[in-house]
């Protein structure tokens, strides 16, 4: 095995001599850290925090918007032991005082004020076992240069005796000699001088203009609702996340329109009010044109009127206007028309132009919204979005485990005195500190699970000098306002609340949200979120600090975060395991708290048919007819490989058949449709889908015609790659018996496609099939439009791409291999140029028989294996696997067993001649060949935390 002396040569060399001459290391060579799409300079400093044993930073600047994320990692070091050391500064009065308080709440971080004039370090410093890395550059602790700005920073790795990480230590030493400690003396007397950076005047400006002029999503909506009048449609829905402007998106819409008459409609009073001083600002005009119709105020005769439902169901209002008094009818919260008083008025009036806005269209009272507007869907605003389009105000989102006594973790069932015991309302009060929010004072929104825990939560926070108020669905409009207006002047820290504030009260000012109860769903999850991400002066980000119990729902948290409607698993796992970032928002969590997000995970079943099924009724609901798999591609729910993984279904058409559609297929269509959904669609090869998208129209292709194609598209190309596609089309592949039949059988046991001399050619009765039934063609279409779709995220130009995943199925096909030898495959088979390696990590249980091999990842760049028992050096098997001149091993690698039929591809590796040597392993001592596989691609941070971390 290589020292980490060894590696740290190999990659310096590497890094900074030949790249091609030495083995580099993502770990230690020296690199580029920068923010990219993928990569963020916060994600490098997050690693080497969780992996190191002490540091030392000496940054000039830091933004209180950054420490959220922070605190946490330094929340789990803490639990190790773990401290560090942070030297800051003075400089242009960057840092304000709330920034030095909020450090001082870190328990294991020194903080040291360097009296340098003109401290402008930012350096981050490492300390591991064996070596120390460096990371110098641009950057400081901000949150926009470690999310967002163009950054530069040079990583380097060194042992302490290096030259370079000498003369560092040494500045850093000196520049910590002539620091002072941080103290709250200090702070005091540095906030009495300290006056803020002021913003620049064209900054106030433009912020200014934002409630004017339509920003760039809402011309887009706009734009799409004009094209929708012009094509003389009668209704139609936008979908807005809330905080996007959509009352000024539909002022815009109205003005744009120009109507005699129009009427807003929406389910509160104090809604109508703000509305309408929205839609005053962007129409103008007389102010005697606007008017409400609420309560007791009736102005029937306003050009601009603004009621509630409540007072309009009414039928003695109903008689006062016509059914054609308003040419223009907008319903905010649209999502509540399926109420009978919302269909009474519509039912009553018959307008030009019907437009309904909502933030959340998908029901859980199964009520299809998107026909009440004609399946007219003229823009659509979800949260990722509008938070990359900077419409909303950040949020750091925070998960930590909610308060264990011994063994005893909050649940869905959990005692009312378990919620308000002392101590757990201490460790909330602790962490709810601890986290912080942007400000001078809390403002936080808590929402419980039951309005006697609200009550006394409440109750408690103000004892213990917390203001607090709960307010339930029991609480009258007026209280509401009242509570609402205490927490906005400072008089309460906190409301309490069980599901009141889902939609329709909004308090800008909120700093942070609060969840103290199950996710019970995404909707309602989003609509909590939503609460405290509308933009406020002075509120730069909002924390929103999640406590999770061991509840059975903890699996929709990353599914809500991060929009996620695939039902994907493995992007559920990464999306649990790894740091999320959406613009400069972050999603946490502490190591306990993704636990229990896993393991919820892995109790639920996202692939069921109850699950597909409400996924299919979703999208039929909005598209207004069956949807097919591109569609599911296309509006980015349920991930279209999901149906084709689902051991119940032989193919999508099955599916809708199951579904009450009237699908008719032979059974020779079925086995069609059975094959290119089940081997071809999940794109990870897109030749035989491109040969069989030529083919549609045509009874024969030529070789030239398909290889101009093939290259067209940058597909790889030479002759092992043809041969393999024609025994795929052919069906050969699969003529391996699997029980009683072979896969081929199963698919139809007929050629799709048959090579004949320089020609491809349908074969007749798949000719004769899309001849004769519409559906196996309409079917057949949808299945190749999608797998090309799917085929765009990996390299066509390859035969594999890094850290994408394979079953071993996928690797015998893409190695060109003439049959499927997957299933007596196991751990490798070693072939004339290219042997796959599959390794599963983790080993489940001791007694599995995998468990005796321990495979182990050695600084990211070796890993250690073993052959099958009994071999020895001098086997067969061993000696081509040694000897073979230009072996190229490819290698798989799961976490466990867990993980499915999956591994992902780390790329190829070599061989290290001198790790090779015979071993005894297992209970039995058994024979096996150990190695040290040595990666050609070292791995990066992300798949290291999820495979190996």
């Amino acid at each position: 095995m290589k020292t980490v002396d060894n590696v740290l040569k190999e990659a310096i060399l590497n890094g900074l001599y030949d790249k091609d001459k030495n083995n580099g290391n993502e770990f230690f060579s020296p690199q580029l850290v920068s923010n990219d799409q993928e990569n963020k300079i916060w994600f490098t400093l997050r690693q080497e925090l969780l992996s190191t044993t002490s540091f030392t930073w000496a940054v000039a600047f830091i933004s209180e918007n950054m420490l959220v994320p922070f605190k946490l990692v330094m929340s789990e070091l803490a639990k190790k032991g773990i401290s560090g050391t942070l030297i800051t500064g003075t400089y242009l009065g960057f840092n304000s005082p709330k920034v030095f308080k909020e450090l001082m709440k870190i328990p294991n971080l020194k903080v040291r004020i360097s009296e340098e004039a003109g401290f402008h370090a930012k350096g981050y410093i490492f300390n591991h076992e064996d070596y120390q890395t460096i990371l110098i550059g641009s950057a400081n602790f901000t949150r926009s240069a470690l999310l967002k700005n163009c950054e530069w920073g040079l990583k380097v790795t060194s042992h302490e005796n290096g030259q370079l990480v000498q003369e560092v230590n040494n500045q850093i030493q000196s520049t910590f000699t002539t620091s002072i400690p941080l103290t709250n003396s200090w702070i005091r007397e540095y906030g009495k001088n300290w006056q803020p950076i002021k913003k620049t005047a064209m900054h106030l400006v433009n912020n200014q203009k934002e409630n004017i002029l339509p920003n760039k999503m809402q011309k887009a909506a706009l734009n799409n609702l004009a094209a929708l009048v012009n094509e003389n449609a009668k209704r139609a829905l936008v979908v807005s996340a809330t905080g996007t402007g959509k009352t000024y998106l539909g002022a815009f819409a109205v003005r744009e329109y120009q109507p005699k008459k129009f009427l807003y409609l929406v389910h509160r009073e104090q809604i109508a009010k703000k509305s309408l001083e929205s839609f005053y600002k962007v129409i103008g005009g007389k102010r005697e044109d606007y008017g409400l119709l609420t309560g007791n105020k009736h102005d029937f005769n306003k050009k601009y009127l603004f009621g509630t439902i409540q007072t309009l169901s009414q039928d003695k209002v109903l008689a006062e206007l016509e059914p054609k008094e308003f040419d223009y009818i907008l319903i905010d919260e649209a999502h509540r028309v399926a109420a009978p008083t919302y269909q009474k008025i519509l039912e009553h009036f018959t307008p030009k132009f019907l437009l309904g806005m909502t933030a959340t269209p998908e029901r859980m009272d199964k009520q299809n919204i998107y026909e009440v507007f004609d399946y007219h869907l003229a823009y659509e605003i979800r949260l990722k979005d509008a938070l990359n389009e900077q419409m909303l105000t950040p949020f750091h989102y925070v998960g930590v485990e909610d308060y264990t006594v011994g063994d005893e973790i909050i649940t869905e069932t959990s005692k009312l005195k378990d919620l308000v015991a002392e101590k757990r309302v201490d460790y909330v009060l602790k962490q709810l500190d601890y986290y912080g929010y942007c400000g001078k004072k809390a403002k936080g929104l808590v929402f419980c699970s039951r309005q006697e825990e609200a009550r006394k939560l409440a109750e408690l926070f103000t004892q213990a000098e917390h203001p607090a108020q709960a307010l339930t669905n029991e609480d009258s409009q007026k209280k509401r306002v009242e509570v609402t207006k205490k927490l906005e002047n400072g008089e309460l820290e906190y409301i309490f609340t069980v599901d009141l504030f889902n939609e329709g009260i909004d308090i800008p000012s909120l700093n942070q949200i609060v969840m103290l109860r199950n996710t019970q769903s995404s909707i309602i999850f989003i609509q909590q979120l939503g609460r405290g991400l509308r933009k406020f002066p002075g509120k730069d980000y909002v924390t929103v600090i999640d406590f999770l119990g061991n509840y059975k729902n903890n699996y929709l948290i990353p599914i809500a975060l991060n929009g996620d409607k695939s039902r994907d698993k493995d992007k559920l796992v990464r999306e649990s395991k790894l740091p999320q970032v959406i613009d400069v928002s972050t999603i946490n969590f502490t190591e306990v708290a993704s636990q229990r997000i896993l393991d919820s995970l892995e109790k639920i079943k996202l692939d069921s048919m109850r699950e597909l099924k409400k996924s299919y009724e979703d999208l039929k609901a909005k598209l207004g007819r069956a949807p097919l798999l591109y569609d599911f591609y296309q509006y980015g729910t349920t991930a279209p490989t999901v149906f084709a993984k689902n051991h119940l279904l032989a193919h999508y058409g099955d599916f809708l058949k199951k579904m009450g559609e009237n699908v008719e297929l032979t059974d020779y269509q079925s086995s069609v449709l059975s094959f290119v959904t089940k081997e071809l669609l999940f794109g990870k090869r897109p030749h035989e889908l491109l040969l069989l998208e030529s083919y549609l129209g045509k009874e024969k292709v030529s070789e030239a015609s398909y290889l101009q194609l093939l290259e067209g598209k940058n597909c790889y190309v030479n002759d092992a790659v043809l041969e393999s596609v024609d025994k795929v089309l052919s069906l050969e592949f699969f003529d391996v018996k699997q029980g009683k039949t072979t896969k081929k059988e199963q698919y139809g046991n007929v050629p799709l496609v048959e090579k004949r001399g320089k020609y491809y050619l349908f074969s007749s009765q798949l000719l004769q099939a899309l001849s004769d039934n519409q559906q196996f063609k309409d079917l057949f279409n949808d299945v190749i439009k999608t797998g090309l779709a799917l085929s765009k995220e990996y390299n066509s130009d390859q035969q594999f791409t890094l850290y994408k995943q394979y079953d071993r199925k996928d690797v015998c096909r893409l190695l060109n291999w003439p049959k499927d030898v997957s299933a007596p495959m196991y751990g490798y088979r070693v072939g004339e140029k290219e042997t796959p390696i599959f390794i599963t990590y983790q080993k489940d249980s001791k007694k599995k028989r995998n468990a005796r091999y321990h495979n182990t990842l050695e600084n990211g760049h070796s890993l250690r294996w073993y052959t099958r028992t009994p071999r020895h050096i001098d086997s067969d098997e061993v000696k081509r696997l040694l000897n073979t001149k230009d072996m190229k091993l490819h290698l798989f690698v799961k976490q466990s067993d867990a993980a499915g039929k999956e591994f992902y591809y780390l790329g190829t590796a070599d061989i290290q001649k001198d790790s090779v040597k015979e071993e005894k392993i297992g209970l039995k001592q058994k024979s096996t060949v150990g190695m040290n596989l040595i990666l050609k691609h070292p791995l990066n941070q992300a798949i290291y935390d999820l495979l190996f971390s």
